[in-house]
């Protein structure tokens, strides 16, 4: 599925529909006889406790094809299987005092470059210290379109992955912004270091990603329940035994890169969950959204920003060209 360039997309759960957060998922045979509380609580790969998932069943928040069902189900081969998550009916996110750097910000749009450890927006495990509550201190409006505990999101980078995202300050600005994702227009580039030499200076990875079928809490390529992925790499620098990398996202899918780069055997420097436990070390993968360009939700005209590597990337890279 790697093809040479010369020869040859929210990234959130599945949704939001009035207040609730949906997933949904179709049992592979691999999860077969699986209960359906384990399975629902590996398949979210977050921090959520089997005894919430349980609590949601029995509240009658998953119908499997379409039934209730109690948490011990085993599920089968086929099973079309839904989660709606209430939304809490009082959500408190304290606005926090913590630094921002805005690349841009008008009354429609706010564009930070994140830093590496900021979680994007609130979720069990980390109700501080996120993207959110530092927008919610800045910003007097935020759009509600995500509901409470994601104002303003449009979408998300990884903890640890830094650089540019957008957020929006109305609904107007968000439908937009989102639309624009959806239908791939967005232009978001990366500077990723990996693991290898890579021989093409430029090429193409499209290969579908999905849950993986062993640690349902890790995404893979497989052709079992997966969606359409397609990244575009070009070789930026070698170092011999590491390569950076330009990446253009022509879909969105969760933990994209990192997934397609150990696909074909060039995992990220520093990658806790898909990378190499030998070779030189960074404080999370070594990757950055370094620039973002859109459609302005009200003028109509194109921007593009910019945002240089994190300090600790660009001291790595002294280093091997030092060598």
């Amino acid at each position: 599925m790697l093809q040479d360039e010369m020869d040859m997309d929210a990234d959130f759960n599945d949704g939001t529909v009035q207040g609730q957060e949906l997933h949904e998922w179709t049992v592979d045979a691999d999860s077969s006889k699986t209960r359906l509380d384990k399975y629902i609580t590996e398949s979210l790969g977050e921090e959520v406790s089997r005894s919430q998932v349980q609590l949601w069943i029995t509240d009658g928040h998953v119908k499997v094809n379409e039934e209730p069902v109690k948490s011990n189900y085993k599920v089968s081969q086929g099973d079309h299987i839904v989660l709606s998550v209430p939304q809490p009916s009082v959500v408190e996110i304290i606005p926090e005092d913590i630094p921002l750097e805005i690349a841009f910000e008008d009354r429609d749009v706010i564009v930070v470059n994140k830093p590496r450890g900021m979680v994007v927006h609130p979720a069990p495990g980390h109700s501080s210290g996120t993207l959110v509550n530092a927008l919610m201190f800045h910003c007097k409006d935020l759009s509600g379109i995500n509901g409470e505990l994601r104002p303003g999101i449009v979408h998300r980078i990884d903890k640890d992955t830094t650089g540019l995202i957008m957020a929006a300050k109305n609904d107007k600005a968000h439908a937009s912004l989102a639309a624009q994702l959806k239908d791939h227009s967005v232009n978001r580039r990366y500077l990723a270091l990996v693991h290898g030499n890579i021989s093409h200076d430029q090429g193409t990875i499209d290969a579908p990603i999905g849950r993986d079928a062993q640690d349902r809490k890790l995404y893979t390529v497989t052709d079992r329940n997966s969606k359409h992925a397609v990244t575009h790499f070009t070789v930026v620098e070698r170092f011999g035994d590491y390569s950076l990398l330009e990446l253009k996202l022509e879909t969105g899918r969760t933990h994209q890169i990192r997934v397609h780069m150990k696909y074909i055997g060039h995992p990220l420097v520093g990658d806790p969950v898909y990378g190499k436990s030998k070779g030189i070390k960074l404080n999370g993968q070594a990757l950055h959204a370094a620039v973002l360009g859109f459609v302005h939700p009200s003028s109509g005209q194109y921007m593009e920003f910019s945002a240089p590597m994190p300090k600790d990337m660009e001291e790595l890279l002294a280093i091997l060209r030092g060598r």
